[in-house]
């Protein structure tokens, strides 16, 4: 049932909404309460009298309060279980608190700290967030999405729970994944809270010890696989066609051999992508494009070490060959240029087991036989580092250590400025420390990680590793797609972005070694990409045809800020939406 209407005064031209709550119903909506910031007038007319305390306060001095509760709390996890009870209280209060302190809050809201919430969640739950589906009320998915109360729903991030960051199958706990990239959509890229849902299919879990806790909230089954969760899978599909056509939506941390078959599957039936293939790949990408500018190289002069080629690090190698092929060379050309290392060692033809996104970057034997080799059955990345000579080492394989003072020396005599990209979340699971590299490499490391790290000061003067911070890529990704409708989202879409935010970093922060934007331009940074996915579906015939200064005007429009709009009591619960939340 709707809650609410935005609407458009025809007199005064005044945006309001149209509330149909009263009361304490009003303010338990955490979208619609604004607690003691509902006017005099408000009050009456919504039946607020006697419920709120006497004084005003507007949204500023709101903040004010909620940060300063914030400060109080001794731990991350007591900031992430404050954070998320604003959330559920008082959203815009919420959005508007966590885009002002967005470098201090997201390590709360997200990673690393979100990994931490997922573990305990059912522990820490305070209220339900989104949508549950799960394998006996699947049947009735029409009714469940036609119960939530949002007007319309442009934006879902769903999840099943099995790969949660470096931490595994964590079941329904898993939820916490999806509310925090919805949370970062808002306050990134200005998708409006309204219209995302997150979601999580809850088949079961595998993990022992959830399966018996007694507190896991989940369903403790196994997990459905095969054919019965495909079917489960597409049904979903189905549902969220017939309620939410305009809706994209974005996977989230499912496991390596489901999340390739998903995206194919899907690809081109839906508005879909997958940030931990897709966005780790553009938002890696970019990183090294502005990398190679401060070197002032080509990709073509690199090589590149891949370790872990699950879903992110196949992502990387397919944008670096995207780009590779760009520059001019074949497909088989790029592909010796990248040296991918998995369980089996580095990824040989004759490997067994090879998964279908490791066989286009798996070398010949011709291609190592004047390798020095300690064991010619498994190639390390040590061979690698000291045979391959890369230049661009890339980590995601969630070992913390992996890149060891060995490695990393060598990668120093490799090239003059080595590119390490210790890209596993949370901090725990990084393959090195800025700390490390510095000392390695004299100051000279490019460096990126997964999660924020300070800069290393010391006798080779400073040095900053940059945050690969999805962020910077899957928000402006998505509001783009949806300002231009495009069907479906493309490399090409990804590949706008990455070379659009790799513009975005100033010369004087290059001549510093920092390969990304400033977090504090985040919204800027999602309107460029977002921009540039939609000139990009607009050019090669997947989006509306617009004028840039047309598309600057709808995309700032869109850009939702933090605000508390008029009330006005409604009665009819079925009025269509007579606005846009995509400045439309």
């Amino acid at each position: 049932m709707r809650t609410f209407s935005l609407k458009i005064d025809p007199l005064t031209q005044e945006e309001y909404l149209e509330v149909y709550l009263r009361g304490k119903q009003l303010l338990a909506d955490p979208f619609l309460n604004k607690a003691s910031a509902f006017s005099e007038e408000e009050r009456l007319s919504l039946e607020l009298e006697g419920l709120v305390r006497y004084a005003l306060s507007d949204l500023d001095v709101q903040v004010e309060r909620s940060y300063d509760s914030f400060l109080q709390k001794n731990t991350d996890l007591e900031k992430y279980i404050f954070l998320q009870g604003l959330l559920d209280r008082n959203e815009i209060l919420f959005y508007k608190t966590l885009m002002l302190h967005l470098k201090e809050m997201l390590p709360i809201v997200y990673t690393p700290t979100v990994g931490q919430a997922c573990m305990q969640l059912s522990r820490i739950t305070r209220r339900y967030r989104g949508i549950y589906l799960n394998i006996t009320n699947l049947r009735n998915i029409d009714t469940i999405f036609r119960s939530i109360s949002q007007p319309e729903v442009y934006l879902i991030v769903v999840t099943d729970g099995e790969r949660i960051l470096g931490l595994g199958d964590l079941g329904s706990d898993g939820m916490g994944i999806p509310i925090g990239k919805v949370s970062l959509y808002v306050a990134a890229g200005g998708i409006h809270p309204a219209c995302t849902l997150p979601i999580t299919l809850d088949v079961g879990t595998n993990n022992e010890a959830l399966l018996r806790d007694p507190l896991y909230l989940g369903h403790k089954v196994p997990r459905l696989e095969g054919d019965a969760y495909f079917d489960f899978v597409e049904r979903f599909v189905l549902g969220v066609k017939r309620n939410f056509p305009n809706a994209l939506l974005q996977w989230e941390d499912f496991a390596k051999h489901k999340a390739f078959d998903l995206m194919q599957r899907y690809g081109d039936r839906i508005l879909s992508f997958n940030d931990d293939i897709q966005g780790t790949g553009a938002i890696s990408l970019s990183a090294m494009m502005a990398g190679l500018s401060i070197k002032n190289e080509k990709f073509s002069q690199q090589r590149f070490a891949i370790v872990g080629l699950g879903q992110a690090g196949a992502g990387i190698a397919f944008n670096i060959m995207a780009i590779l092929k760009e520059e001019g060379l074949s497909e088989e050309e790029s592909a010796r240029l990248i040296y991918a290392i998995d369980q089996p060692g580095l990824l040989m033809e004759d490997s067994p087991n090879l998964e279908l996104q490791m066989k286009r970057f798996a070398h010949s034997r011709s291609d190592i036989a004047d390798w020095e080799l300690e064991n010619s059955n498994k190639i390390t990345l040590k061979d690698v580092v000291f045979n391959a000579k890369p230049t661009i080492l890339i980590g995601v394989t969630a070992q913390a250590g992996l890149f060891n003072n060995e490695i990393l020396e060598q990668m120093a005599v490799n090239t003059e400025r080595p590119m390490i990209f210790a890209l596993s979340n949370p901090t725990s699971k990084c393959e090195c420390t800025p700390s490390e590299v510095y000392r390695a490499t004299k100051g000279k490391g490019l460096m990126a990680a997964g999660s924020p790290f300070d800069p290393i000061v010391g006798e080779y003067g400073t040095m900053h590793s940059s945050q690969c911070n999805n962020m910077y890529i899957f928000p402006g990704i998505g509001l783009g797609a949806l300002i231009a409708k495009a069907p479906r989202i493309t490399y090409k879409m990804f590949l706008s972005a990455s070379k659009v935010l790799s513009k975005m970093v100033t010369e004087e922060d290059k001549g510093k070694g920092i390969l990304l934007p400033d977090l504090d331009e985040i919204r800027k940074v999602s309107f460029e990409v977002a921009k540039a996915v939609a000139i990009c579906a607009r050019d090669t015939g997947l989006g509306r045809y617009l004028e840039e200064d047309e598309l600057d005007r709808i995309i700032s429009k869109a850009q939702w800020n933090p605000q508390y709009y008029t009330y006005r009591p409604g009665f009819n619960t079925n009025q269509s939406l007579s606005g846009s939340f995509l400045g439309q």
